[in-house]
């Protein structure tokens, strides 16, 4: 049986780290461990990348040498569209779905699935403790591009969003690189990221894509492990 491969066009949060920032991992490190024999993860997720600055870098290009027929892309940009350099800099509802539709398209051309993935929350929360959008419009410049262009899209903005809001600011913490001097050798002065995940909290993010998978009908799901 050809192996299907799930490639993993991402920014920080997607992202495989080396053993030395452990605790530090993306969902797509995680995610292999949800899945059988049958399916090969090939992160090329990197941090700070934008949908704009991933495909100037050269990197969706790696990806097309390699995709084929029945195999899957996850595009999962927008933490750092937002930001204000020219070279990742997008607009939400213009040259953001404009990049997109290219990731798409190198899928489309290889007979090969994608699959859009909104970004998670950061842990930014107000006086009610209620999540604070820090992602601006792009969430929802993903969702309608995936409505006009029937593509399947994991919302893991909306279910970060719902999970963060049920279980509030303190308890989010733990999905966080939040924690003192003393906890992790490599981390002597501590760590405190609102944005970036620790093992436990990328797990929960596989999770939710494992769930939006199935919620989503993929064919991929029969190659999930059984719960």
């Amino acid at each position: 049986m050809k192996k299907i491969h799930i490639y993993l066009a991402g920014d920080s949060t997607v992202e495989t780290y080396p053993k030395e920032r452990y605790p530090r991992k993306g969902w797509g490190q995680v995610l292999p461990d949800y899945f059988s024999e049958n399916v090969q993860i090939e992160n090329y997720s990197a941090g700070g990348r934008s949908s704009k600055s991933f495909i100037n870098e050269g990197r969706l290009l790696k990806i097309e040498e390699k995709i084929s027929e029945g195999d899957y892309l996850f595009i999962q940009f927008g933490h750092n569209d937002s930001k204000p350099d020219n070279e990742r800099h997008t607009e939400p509802f213009s040259t953001y779905k404009e990049y997109l539709m290219k990731y798409i398209q190198i899928a489309e051309k290889h007979k090969a699935y994608s699959v859009l993935v909104t970004s998670p929350v950061r842990r930014k929360f107000d006086n009610n403790k209620k999540v604070i959008n820090t992602h601006g419009d792009y969430p929802d410049a993903m969702r309608e591009l995936a409505s006009e262009k029937n593509i399947p899209l994991i919302d893991l903005c909306r279910k970060t969003t719902e999970l963060y809001n049920e279980i509030g600011p303190e308890e989010a913490m733990k999905l966080h690189m939040i924690f003192d001097n003393s906890a992790y050798k490599n981390y002597g002065e501590g760590c405190f990221d609102n944005t970036h995940f620790q093992e436990y909290g990328a797990d929960i993010l596989a999770k939710f894509i494992v769930q939006g998978i199935r919620e989503t009908g993929l064919e991929l799901q029969i190659y999930l492990k059984n719960d």
